[in-house]
């Protein structure tokens, strides 16, 4: 670098310096604008210098990055397992703590109720009327005879979904049933608690909720449909939740128990035996369900395992554990324990369903293109939800779409963004059917959605496409160059077999239809505006490149006979006013070719008989009224021209790009053949 660039540089490096002074004395001390623009080609060179810089240091690190990177995780899943190790050794020594202490205050607890039977109920019933009072809308708990408080405390409850904590509650378990009571922000004398929710202990399953810090000491209630979580204070209180829950509810079971046996009648009753085939049917399972092994752990972990793998999103391991069981309980009995792990399990693939369906909601990120829905999508397919993962997808895509589009920048050219609208929207088409046909190959009923979504895609592509290109009322040379554009993108998606050039075409139709039309009137007024003033002379280009470069258009324009009307110098045998329209009209066929399609050829046609007919009647009408015998030649000579050289040319470049002739157009130049006339006569035409 030279000394003036160090200069620069550590200039601009200073921590006192102020780019608003700095622009000052720039300007104020320069010569011109050339000093101006070589300081800003010198601070130009330094920023490109520093990128450069920075992107060697990047490449130089790249590595090292990985490399620690790598490291760090790791470290990561060893601390995991170290962590891991150390709660299980800790729930092992509170497990063996609390198994000594509940022995003992079992010993004593029985001890007690040897001596004190009666005041130990009452004592239990009284502590719940005590409580009870605190609560607001919990009078009428203690109506139920014999209910007695079996444990309580505080607990926090978590939403299910996003696992976020939602109130602090206090729960209140008695022998029948549980209570569940929220704290009240402002509290009126000795009430603290609200009602909240009353459940009977046989309504509900209680699971334990693996430690995921900072999730840890949870566990889950389930009620058909819906669950709710809660967590503890700690590891212990957890412990003592899940055991005391569980004792409760099988006390009660068998208590109820007992009280049938006891109400049932003690005189021998001959069995009934039922008729009911259906009914012999109902029993076998149930016979046969003691020989559903359902003791493996995996089995007896799986709802826990399931809550972890949804947490840490890891959606195919969930999926993987839900097919393994399937596979497991394929060719076994139904019976009520395998009823109630169906109910638990299927309480997870609600949860995993609608976590997957959030993945490929629109208001997620929409970056990555279709790959990034690759993962939600096989997921569902898997959980045999093909219909909605077809449905997410492709919502997900038309969203993606039509964002692309909306960023889109209107700058420039029109063509030039034609071409970038295009690029983005036929290539994300493209990419859409190849992740659909990879995603759902096995799902060929989903193919007719796609094609249905790739119409509306189609939709919203016309949509912006005609806003810029026919509502800005561009050139009809303008808008046949883009409408072709969009022909050969479209064109490319035949490739993979989808074929849309028909939508496209039906969707362009209206608007190129009436842009035809627009430039029909506007050619066809010139032409009126220019026969008002024509004179009938010859043109004079005054040089020989103007007349070589007239005979280049004329050549383009397929008319090769130009050369016999062009005189010596730089005259031409020919007025103004019919080269001016050959130009123009062989213009208008090129453009009108470019956006041809079949529903557009009367439109075409016709347009081009509207513009000939008005060439043709002019100069009909000029011979009739001209009385000078050397311009009724000089006009005469003008019509052959328009009859022998310019209608054949147009019949055969309208035939050449249709695949047909234009009738309509022979039959015109029948009609108006022009015939050798006596120039004193006044007829022209037949």
């Amino acid at each position: 670098m030279s000394e003036t660039g160090n200069r620069l540089r550590k200039l601009l490096e200073s921590p006192n310096f102020d780019p608003q002074n700095y622009v000052k004395h720039l300007s104020q001390h320069s010569d011109g604008d050339r000093d101006l623009q070589e300081h800003r080609q010198k601070i130009q060179n330094l920023a490109d210098e520093t990128a450069q810089n920075l992107k060697k240091n990047v490449y130089k690190n790249y590595r090292q990055f990985i490399e620690t990177a790598k490291e760090i995780s790791y470290l990561e899943s060893e601390m995991y397992q170290l962590s891991h190790i150390l709660t299980e050794q800790k729930s092992i020594m509170e497990s063996i703590t609390q198994a000594l202490l509940s022995a003992d205050k079992d010993e004593t607890s029985k001890e007690m109720q040897a001596a004190f039977p009666k005041d130990t109920e009452e004592l239990k019933q009284r502590t719940l009327t005590s409580l009870l009072e605190k609560v607001e809308g919990g009078k009428n708990i203690m109506d139920t005879p014999g209910r007695h408080l079996v444990y309580n405390g505080d607990l926090v409850e978590f939403d299910v979904d996003n696992m976020s904590a939602i109130q602090k509650v206090h729960a209140f378990l008695m022998n029948d049933c549980l209570l569940i009571a929220t704290w009240l922000p402002n509290r009126r004398g000795t009430v603290k608690y609200k009602y909240n929710a009353l459940y009977d202990l046989e309504s509900f399953a209680v699971v334990n909720v693996k430690d995921n810090p900072p999730m840890k000491d949870m566990f889950k209630i389930l009620m058909f449909p819906e669950s709710r979580i809660f967590q503890a204070e700690n590891s212990k209180i957890k412990k003592e939740w899940l055991e005391i829950l569980e004792e409760t509810k099988k006390n009660k079971v068998t208590k109820d128990r007992h009280k049938k046996e006891e109400e049932a009648p003690t005189s021998p009753v001959r069995a009934e035996v039922s008729t009911n085939p259906f009914d012999q049917e109902d029993d076998e399972p149930a016979a046969a369900g003691e020989s559903v092994n359902l003791s493996p752990e995996w089995i007896q972990e799986l709802p826990e395992d399931l809550d972890v793998c949804i947490a840490q999103r890891d959606f195919e391991g969930a999926v993987d554990l839900l097919d393994k069981l399937n596979e497991y309980l394929k060719d076994q009995p139904v019976t009520q324990r395998v009823k109630e792990l169906r109910l638990k399990v299927d309480e997870r693939v609600r949860q995993l369903t609608e976590v997957l369906v959030f993945e490929l909601s629109p208001d997620r990120s929409l970056r990555g293109g279709p790959k990034a829905t690759r993962r939600a999508v096989s997921q569902l397919i898997r959980l045999g939800q093909s219909t909605k993962a077809c449905e997410l997808f492709l919502k997900n895509r038309a969203a993606a779409v039509q964002t692309a589009i909306r960023q889109l920048r209107i700058e420039g050219a029109t063509l030039l963004y034609i071409h970038k609208l295009c690029n983005i929207f036929f290539t994300s088409l493209l990419e859409t059917a190849k992740e659909f046909e990879m995603d759902f190959a096995g799902n060929t009923g989903c193919y007719s959605a796609f094609v249905v979504w790739s119409k509306s895609a189609m939709r919203m592509f016309v949509d912006a496409f005609s806003k810029q290109v026919f509502d800005s009322k561009e050139s009809l040379s303008t808008a046949a160059e883009c409408v072709k554009v969009a022909k050969e993108h479209c064109q490319q998606l035949t490739d993979i077999g989808l074929d849309l050039t028909f939508t496209l075409q039906s969707l362009l139709v209206k608007d190129i239809k009436a842009s035809l039309q627009s430039y029909n009137d506007i050619i066809i007024e010139a032409t009126k505006h220019r026969n008002s003033e024509e004179m009938w002379r010859r043109m004079n280009l005054m040089t020989p490149e103007a007349l070589a470069k007239l005979k280049d258009e004329m050549r383009s324009c397929g008319v090769g006979s130009f050369e016999q009307y062009t005189g010596d110098d730089c005259w031409v045998n020919l007025s103004y006013t019919i080269v001016a329209f050959t130009k123009q009209m062989m213009s208008f066929l090129e453009e009108g070719l470019k956006l041809y399609f079949p529903e557009l050829h009367m439109v075409l046609l016709e347009g081009l008989r509207e513009i000939i007919l008005v060439a043709v009647q002019h100069v009909d009408y000029s011979l009739r009224c001209e009385q000078d015998p050397e311009k009724k030649a000089f006009i005469m000579q003008n019509a052959s021209f328009l009859h022998d050289t310019v209608l054949p040319v147009v019949e055969r470049r309208f035939e050449e790009g249709v695949g047909k002739p234009a009738k309509q157009l022979q039959d015109l130049r029948k009609s108006t053949r022009p015939v050798r006339i006596n120039p004193e006569s006044t007829t022209s035409m037949v």
